[in-house]
C-alpha cells in the first residue's frame, strides 16, 4: 500500500531519497530530484534542522570539493515494538536506524485480555527504552487477525476476550505515542525481508498457530481488509475429521499447527506441552512426534502449494518454532516441489527464517520507521 503522493524536491521527498540509499549529498540530491544546487542545499538543511539528517563526513570527489556526505540521525529517537504470542511477548527497542538498541522476553497470558496484557507489556516497554532517548513510536503484533483499515482484532482463534478490540485504543489510556498495530506473521515477513529484501517473499509461521505474510514488489501486502496471507482456516484434505474452532472442519491451523501436535502427541500418551517441547522430541528423533511434524510439514506444505503457484515468490520462509524441526521444514519443501509447477519451483528457496524469534520486533520497528519517516508526515512536521 502506498501512502500520498508527494513532491519529489520536498523535504519527505529527498530523504525518502537518502533513506533508500539514492542519495547521499546534497549534490546527489540536486541531480536526482533536477532542482538547483541552493534549493537542493535548503531542503538538506531544513532535514538537519528538525533531526532527521547530519552531515557524517566527506564524500568521494568526482573532480572538486569533497561533498559532505548525509546520514540519518540515529539517536533522534527510538521505537518499539512487542510481539505478542499465547505465553510470551518479545520486546524491543531499536534506534531510527532500525538498529536494535534493547530486547526482553516477557511471560504472558493472552487469555487474560487486552487491558491487562496492553497494560502489561507497555510498562516492560518503558523500562526497556533509554530514558535518554525520546520513544517515538510502538508497533504490536497480535497472534490472531487484524483489519488493515480500523487495527481492530477481528475474531481470534486463541485470544479470548480480544474480538473486536482496538488495540490503539486500549494503549491510549498509557501514552499518546502512535501506535501501530498487525497481525504477528506479517511483522515476521517484514522483519525477514528486511534481512533479504527480495522482491516476492511469502513468511510462514509455524509455532503455537500457524500464520502467513506476504510481501508482494517489496511492500507488505495487506489485501483489501488485512487477510491477505491468511493460510490458517483453510481446509487439509482428508482431515475433515478435526473440528476446528471457527466451527469448520479440517482448518491447517487445527491439523498442523503447534496446538494441534501437542493435543495429537498428549491424546497419544507422550507427555508435552508446548510447541517447544515438540521440537526437542523430534531433535531426540522420538519416532511418534517426528511423524506427527513429517505429517503437519505435509499438510501444511499442500496448503502453500497454492500459494506458490499462485504468488509465485522469490522466498518462502519458515519460522516459529516448527522452522527448528527438520522433520516439519523438510515435509513442507519436498511437498512444495511435488506440487506446484516447475515454472514455480525453478528459482525458489524454501529455507528457515534468519531473523529468528526476533522476525517479529525486527518487522515492527521497521514499520513504525516507515509511518514516522513517511515523506507526507514529514513534510507536515517540517511545515
Amino acid at each position: 500500500m502506498t501512502g500520498p503522493q508527494v513532491a519529489p524536491d520536498s523535504p519527505g521527498g529527498v530523504l525518502r531519497l537518502i533513506r533508500s540509499g539514492a542519495a547521499a549529498s546534497r549534490s546527489d540530491v540536486a541531480r536526482l530530484v533536477g532542482v538547483s544546487a541552493s534549493t537542493a542545499a535548503g531542503r538538506v538543511q531544513a532535514l538537519i534542522d528538525h533531526g532527521y539528517l547530519r552531515e557524517a563526513g566527506d564524500g568521494k570527489s568526482h573532480g572538486g570539493r569533497r561533498p559532505r556526505r548525509l546520514a540519518l540521525r540515529a539517536d533522534s529517537g527510538s521505537v518499539a515494538a512487542v510481539d505478542l504470542g499465547s505465553h510470551h511477548a518479545s520486546l524491543a527497542v531499536f534506534d531510527m536506524c532500525g538498529t536494535l538498541l534493547a530486547e526482553h522476553e516477557q511471560p504472558v497470558r493472552i487469555g487474560d485480555g487486552p487491558s491487562v496484557v496492553l497494560s502489561q507489556v507497555f510498562s516492560e516497554v518503558t523500562q526497556l527504552a533509554d530514558p535518554a532517548i525520546p520513544l517515538r513510536g510502538i508497533t504490536v503484533g497480535v497472534p490472531g487477525p487484524v483489519d488493515a483499515r480500523t487495527g481492530r482484532v477481528v475474531s481470534p482463534s486463541r485470544m479470548p476476550g480480544w474480538n473486536g478490540v482496538d488495540v490503539r485504543e486500549v494503549l491510549a489510556a498509557h501514552t499518546d505515542l502512535p501506535v501501530v498495530v498487525d497481525n504477528d506473521a506479517n511483522l515476521m515477513a517484514v522483519g525477514e525481508h528486511s534481512a533479504d529484501p527480495v522482491r516476492h517473499l511469502v513468511f510462514v509461521k509455524a509455532g503455537t498457530g500457524i500464520g502467513c505474510g506476504v510481501i508482494a514488489s517489496g511492500r507488505l501486502h495487506h489485501g483489501a481488509v488485512g487477510a491477505a496471507g491468511d493460510i490458517s482456516h483453510l481446509a487439509v484434505r482428508g482431515r475433515e475429521d478435526v473440528e476446528c474452532s471457527c466451527g469448520r472442519n479440517g482448518c491447517l491451523d487445527a491439523v498442523a499447527s503447534g496446538a494441534a501436535l501437542v493435543r495429537d502427541l498428549t491424546a497419544a500418551g507422550v507427555a508435552v506441552r508446548d510447541p517447544a517441547e515438540v521440537v526437542e522430541l523430534a531433535w531426540d528423533a522420538h519416532p511418534v512426534t517426528t511423524r506427527m511434524l513429517r505429517e503437519a510439514g505435509h499438510a501444511t506444505g499442500e496448503i502453500l502449494s497454492t500459494i506458490v503457484n499462485f504468488f509465485n515468490p522469490d522466498v518462502l520462509v519458515v519460522g516459529g518454532q516448527f522452522s527448528r524441526a527438520e522433520p516439519f521444514v523438510a515435509s513442507i519443501r519436498s511437498t512444495l516441489y511435488e506440487r506446484c509447477l516447475p515454472m514455480a519451483t525453478e528459482d525458489l528457496q524454501v529455507i528457515t527464517t534468519r531473523t529468528g524469534r526476533l522476525a517479529g520486533v525486527t518487522g515492527g520497528a521497521h514499520l513504525m520507521l516507515e509511518y514516522l519517516l513517511a515523506p507526507e508526515r514529514v513534510n507536515a512536521a517540517i511545515g
